[in-house]
């Protein structure tokens, strides 16, 4: 299971700002839509692409969840393990989803993806993924990594020796005495020279032309195969078991060699378990349902430190300070730069304006896109979100990536300068198009006035870009017939009778 790549990049400038919903304009929270993400994760109201029998269903996810517990673990017994799978199963599709998308699809049913029989469900799974529906796993704010197997040999595996990009605390190494109990698996294999030699060159692997023996060279935390020596006639090949392991399955079946938890003797592996082990162990959870444990007590279990909810949870925030603001994060020596960043902009900012640093500025950049849209309300394309002065950023590295943090923090903390003194009655296009103009002076006036509806709107980025620009052009205009520092004045005054009725006569684009 590798992880999903988010495809990002950057809509065209100036950014367009967005306002929330709210009617009182003072009070509103308002958002910067410097950024597009494509492919952001769905939530669990949403349908899936699955790729099945080569052709492309549409279903719910937690139809989707349904048929990869029937696919994986349809002989579970016990409810409170179909539950556990089940919220694995979510939340590895929520995070992963598109992982096929160049192909027109979000899954396939095999287990490259996860294994999803949809002739298989029965009510009992169903009811499994209705129970459970909407609930996901979280670490730090962001969506967990929920790999699982069907049988950990009595001790689950480390993430990072299967996927060392996954290195995380929620799934290190540790006893299954759950899975012991329950009788873990026992498999032998006595391997023929001539087999493995084909199976190896087969892959493109070297190999000894005659394998007499096979030594494991060095084995992962939990004991398991990590590197193997095969010997013969003179001959030594060293080769990472899991390459041997593929390799060997493609040729002569993935029962072969059902796990890396193993033995060898010559030539004959004796070995527990079957999978690779790492995360939720299905033999281990079906025996901690059959002594009373519920779903919940499983997940705990096996991805410990996780959080259980409908939206990201347990956010480790460290806190920063600086002169005049805090910086909240998760990552402070990645993050640091932010707020010596921020209070290097906030002082010419100030000066340039006209308008004081206020007191408290708060500053949160979020671990993941997952946490930011929970907790702002905002939708993937929108990067920053800003009620009164507290800015919520989307995380750094997707900032940094397409070289937008600088600006974006120059665009958010003028609105934080602003909002800290407009009227109650500042029109929404006036202080977006304001914000708009002091971040490009030299944009051209033009002559429509955008409607509120238009810069609140979440569901269509490109009438947001259309909006935002319109916003711009209008203020651009009366600072061409009035000067700036004027209009900056009205921020605070409110705008004068006349030039609302002037600005209301206008033109207003119309919203698709």
């Amino acid at each position: 299971m590798a992880q999903r790549q988010i495809t990002v990049r950057q809509a065209g400038s100036p950014p367009a700002c967005r306002r929330g919903r709210e009617t009182d304009c003072r009070s509103a929270p308002r958002a910067c839509a410097a950024l597009i993400l494509l492919l952001v994760p769905l939530s669990a109201a949403d349908t899936i692409k699955l790729r099945s029998a080569n052709r492309t269903l549409e279903i719910p996810i937690d139809r989707y969840v349904a048929a990869v517990v029937a696919g994986e673990a349809g002989v579970l017994k016990s409810p409170a393990a179909r539950q556990a799978l089940a919220v694995a199963a979510r939340t590895y599709a929520v995070r992963m989803r598109g992982r096929h998308a160049s192909e027109g699809f979000d899954f396939c049913d095999t287990t490259h993806c996860q294994r999803a029989d949809l002739d298989a469900i029965t009510p009992v799974l169903q009811v499994a993924a209705d129970q459970t529906s909407g609930e996901l796993l979280w670490y730090n704010g962001a969506l967990a990594f929920t790999p699982y197997s069907r049988d950990c040999g009595g001790r689950t595996e480390d993430a990072a020796a299967v996927w060392p990009e996954e290195s995380a605390p929620y799934l290190r190494s540790q006893s299954d005495p759950y899975c012991v109990r329950a009788g873990t698996l026992r498999w032998q294999w006595v391997a023929d020279p001539a087999a493995i030699v084909a199976a190896l060159l087969g892959s493109q692997l070297r190999a000894p032309r005659h394998p007499g023996q096979i030594a494991i060279a060095e084995r992962t935390p939990s004991g398991r195969a990590r590197t193997l020596l095969l010997s013969g006639d003179g001959e030594s090949v060293r080769i990472s078991a899991g390459s041997f392991h593929a390799a060997i399955g493609r040729r002569l079946g993935w029962n072969t060699i059902q796990s890396e938890r193993y033995q060898i003797d010559g030539l004959v592996f004796q070995g527990l378990g079957s999978g690779h082990g790492v995360g939720l162990c299905q033999r281990g959870a079906g025996q901690m349902g059959a002594e009373g444990r519920n779903y919940r007590e499983i997940l705990a279990f096996y991805y410990p430190g996780a959080s259980l909810g409908p939206t990201s949870r347990g956010i480790a925030w460290q806190r920063l300070g600086g002169d005049s603001m805090t910086l909240l994060t998760t990552q402070p020596d990645r993050d640091g730069d932010i707020l010596a960043l921020s209070e290097k902009l906030i002082g010419p900012l100030a000066r340039r304006t006209g308008w004081p640093v206020p007191p408290n500025i708060e500053i949160r950049v979020y671990p993941a896109l997952d946490a930011f849209r929970d907790a702002t309300g905002e939708p993937g394309w929108v990067a920053a979100h800003t009620d009164g002065r507290r800015i919520h950023l989307q995380p750094a590295a997707l900032l940094r990536a397409r070289g937008a943090l600088d600006g974006l923090l120059r665009h958010e903390l003028l609105h934080v300068l602003m909002e800290a003194q407009a009227a109650p009655d500042l029109p929404v296009w006036f202080r977006e198009g304001l914000v708009g103009y002091l971040d490009h002076p030299g944009a051209s006036s033009q002559s429509a006035t955008p409607a509120d509806s238009q810069l609140r709107q979440t569901a269509d980025p490109a009438e947001a870009r259309r909006a935002y620009a319109e916003a711009l052009g209008a203020v651009a205009a009366l600072v061409n017939r009035y000067g700036e520092r004027t209009v900056l004045g009205w921020v605070r005054t409110g705008l004068p009778a006349d030039v609302t009725k002037a600005m209301a006569s206008r033109p207003a684009t119309k919203s698709k």
